[in-house]
């Protein structure tokens, strides 16, 4: 990047857990509360912001352009602009380099940008069938018509909804929900069940200790916590199981191939609610403000790959990012790549090791390595705290940092898998 792009300071909500029904909060409210701590906190107004973005992958209908709305509910006043960006699993992370993109012109110099997606919130829409009988119950005249109409219904129609967030997870391309996808890793790259199961276990332990430690709760510099009208406080990700056994993730049966598959509810990301945010400055901003950024952007890189295969993007972005930057896999001092499903983020790792997927698909002379698995989402990730899609970009990007500052490290990695077959990576230097 021409000039630097510093990171000043990030907050996130806790991801709550969706339990199958509509969650406390909506998406602004999720976003707004965390937010404002942030802003609070800042030696500038809102309203000094030049700009605020949020990626969102499924905003309810009344809150559309969710960051414009958000914006005004933080304080930021009429003048400060608000704008919403989607990149499925990376809207966060596209939020992040759309604001980089902004402050490089020269058009922004101080810009919040985020990520928060209610999952738990996402509507039951009704089938073609149930739309068209709504239509000839409008179009009729009189009694008798409408009793027509009436007994045409077929209760099958009315009581066989859409889950909006089923059809938003499966591809339209190839037709795969995306655990399908992360089934089509494991067999590839001959990932079992019980890796799978161990490394979710994994993730939910490291959780637990970091929860433990203070580091995933508020006060702990990252989490926000938020408030509801009635008197409930949530001060911490509400997904992490502390008692789990592998031989409880053993027993759950396949959810995305019922048959043959090995991709269970315990090793798949979770359904959550939530919202993270990062403030953004450039020079101009950092002195005008007299800001301390604790970090800066080096690079970000975005890949296309294979729909049905999409869970090998972070490989294919972090690994051209790196080779710009003539680093290896090991000159990264701490890694998050986002736990979309166990066998997802094991597949990475087979493939960065793989010396004929490396050739065929990222053009190297051999394999490009291996991470240390000390290095990697030392503190759990979207397994054991959900993954709210529109949030995760950021969340594992403000996370990332904090790891570098806890552990003295200077160069981290970000990367996330994006459905549709897509991938992101952002290069971060600690400061």
């Amino acid at each position: 990047m021409r000039q630097p792009i510093y990171i000043i300071d990030g907050a996130r909500s806790p991801f709550l857990k969706a339990r199958h029904q509509p969650g406390p909060f909506s998406a602004a409210d999720l976003a707004m509360q965390p937010g404002r701590a942030l802003l609070m906190r800042q030696r500038f107004m809102p309203d000094q912001l030049d700009e605020v973005i949020l990626g969102c992958a499924s905003p309810s209908v009344d809150e559309v352009n969710i960051g414009r709305v958000v914006a005004l509910r933080m304080g930021c006043g009429h003048r400060v602009p608000g704008w919403t960006v989607m990149r499925n699993c990376a809207s966060g992370m596209q939020a992040i380099d759309s604001a980089a993109a902004q402050l490089l012109s020269g058009r922004s110099h101080l810009v919040l940008a985020g990520g928060v997606d209610a999952l738990s919130r996402a509507p039951l829409l009704y089938n073609h069938r149930m739309v068209n009988w709504f239509a000839r119950m409008a179009q009729a005249r009189g009694p008798l018509q409408k009793a027509q109409a009436l007994l045409r219904l077929q209760p099958q129609q009315a009581f066989k909804p859409i889950v909006s967030l089923m059809r938003g997870l499966t591809d339209p391309s190839v037709g795969l929900m995306m655990g399908q996808t992360a089934e089509n890793l494991a067999h590839r790259f001959s990932i079992h069940r019980k890796a799978m199961d161990t490394y979710a276990l994994q993730s939910h332990a490291r959780a637990a200790a970091a929860q433990e430690a203070g580091r995933l709760k508020t006060g702990g510099g990252e989490i926000e916590a938020l408030y509801t009208l009635d008197g409930q406080t949530f001060t911490a990700d509400n997904g992490v199981r502390r008692e789990l056994q592998l031989e409880q993730l053993a027993a759950l049966p396949p959810f995305f191939d019922r048959h043959v598959g090995n991709i269970t509810a315990g090793n798949s990301s979770q359904i959550t609610d939530g919202a993270a945010w990062l403030l953004l400055a450039d020079r101009h901003a950092v002195k005008n403000h007299q800001l301390t950024p604790i970090g800066r952007i080096v690079d970000v890189h975005w890949a296309g790959l294979d729909p049905a295969q999409m869970g090998l993007g972070p490989v294919h972005a972090a690994t051209p990012m790196l080779v710009r930057h003539g680093l290896t896999l090991n000159d990264i001092d701490a890694w998050e790549i986002n736990e979309a499903f166990a066998a997802q983020v094991l597949a990475c790792l087979a493939a960065w090791r793989d010396d004929t997927y490396c050739q065929t698909q990222l053009g190297l002379a051999q394999a490009f390595g291996e991470i240390d698995p000390e290095k990697l989402n030392v503190d759990g990730g979207a397994i054991a705290l959900g993954h709210p899609v529109g949030a995760s970009g950021t969340r594992i990007v403000l996370h990332l940092l904090h790891v570098l500052k806890r552990t003295g490290g200077k160069r981290g990695v970000a990367a996330i898998c994006i459905g549709g077959g897509l991938g992101g990576a952002m290069l971060i230097e600690a400061l």
